[in-house]
């Protein structure tokens, strides 16, 4: 009986935790999710600062020119972005009637291929439609008229940065002296594995992106969709969300060939283009790029980016892969915990995986 009333006293005091943390991460998301976005960035300059710190140049020096240098480059692809927006803003109300007036015409076909002469019906889709316009117009709208509160937040994270790369030895220092001595070698294993994962997995993830704005905008500038590079570059940068980035950023597009272009032709063209650029980004791009350092099993990955959309919008989804990955690591170091690195993990379902030699066996077995 006793055993029974600690166990579910542990049992409160842990769902009495969780619920907090919910909480917490919810109130003060304005405030951690530019922090845990700055760490991730941190890990993914620091090989390009301690490769300059090997040169001989000052730590204070080569976290200066490194974070300027790639707030440089995000400038000039953040002013051509700018730049397409604001030409896709000016012609929007163009587009909009376009898009009705093709909508009306889709509309008009249904309504002939199954007899239905309902007025209500027949403003339907219409409808629905415009509003979605009207909401993505003002988003976009939102994007070029940011906040205050938002600019301020994007300015501190290149503060969080520098500021994260030149303590990172004092924040090893403190881990060290807050924890025993019996337990430093561990630390130092756990510490050296995050960074090593963390890094890899972002700096594979910014090459893939790139490699994608080019791959996307001239697919679809030979296609012959409009506005290619402003749709190229949105479809790519979507793909920082993992496995729903890549539906999503071929929708956008596939959605303005069909609905605003009204050009079936090219919708389909573009919907192949897409299912190669998929194929390619996931068994080529992705496997040989960023790898499997981030080893999470893709039910628990896309749980995580939901779970993180829920609490932090887009900025959770990104960063909820690596962050799962960072307690995974942890789980993997602590005995106590290996049963939820193996449930995270893609280990235990080996004799269930597609491999070509089960394919081979399985057609001649067929035959």
């Amino acid at each position: 009986m006793a055993n029974d009333y600690k166990r579910v006293k542990k049992l409160t005091y842990w769902l009495l935790f969780l619920v907090l943390l919910v909480y917490v991460l919810v109130e003060a998301r304005e405030f951690l999710y530019p922090l845990v976005m700055a760490l991730l960035f941190a890990y993914l300059l620091y090989p390009i600062v301690k490769q300059m710190e090997k040169w001989g140049v000052p730590r204070l020096l080569a976290n200066f020119v490194t974070i300027i240098t790639a707030m440089a480059l995000f400038a000039g692809l953040m002013v051509l972005l700018y730049k397409q927006l604001s030409v896709f803003l000016t012609d929007f109300p163009e587009l909009k009637e376009k898009a009705l007036l093709n909508i009306d015409m889709l509309q008009a076909h249904i309504d002939r291929k199954f007899g239905d002469d309902n007025q209500t019906n027949e403003r339907w889709l219409r409808l629905q439609v415009n509003n979605a316009l009207d909401l993505s117009g003002t988003a976009i709208a939102n994007i070029l008229l940011a906040t205050t509160s938002t600019i301020t937040k994007f300015a501190l994270m290149p503060v969080y940065i520098f500021l994260m790369l030149y303590y990172r030895n004092k924040f090893e220092s403190f881990l060290l002296r807050a924890l025993p001595s019996d337990r430093h070698g561990k630390v130092k294993v756990m510490i050296d594995e995050i960074s090593d994962v963390t890094k890899h997995y972002m700096g594979g993830v910014v090459i893939v992106i790139l490699i994608l704005c080019f791959i996307n905008s001239t697919g679809l500038l030979l296609i012959g969709v409009e506005y290619a590079i402003l749709l190229g570059i949105v479809s790519a940068f979507i793909n920082f969300i993992p496995y729903f980035g890549t539906l999503i950023g071929g929708a956008i597009p596939l959605l303005y060939t069909l609905v605003v272009q009204g050009d079936p032709q090219k919708t389909l063209a573009v919907l192949f283009f897409f299912l190669a650029v998929q194929f390619t980004e996931n068994n080529i791009l992705t496997p040989n790029i960023t790898g499997s350092r981030v080893n999470i099993n893709p039910l628990f990955t896309i749980l995580s980016i939901i779970v993180g959309g829920m609490l932090w919008g887009l900025p959770g989804m990104f960063v909820a892969v690596p962050i799962v990955g960072m307690f995974k690591i942890y789980f993997d170091n602590s005995p106590e915990l290996q049963a939820y690195s193996f449930m995270l993990g893609t280990e235990g379902t080996e004799e269930h995986a597609l491999t070509i030699d089960k394919i081979l066996r399985f057609l001649r077995i067929r035959k």
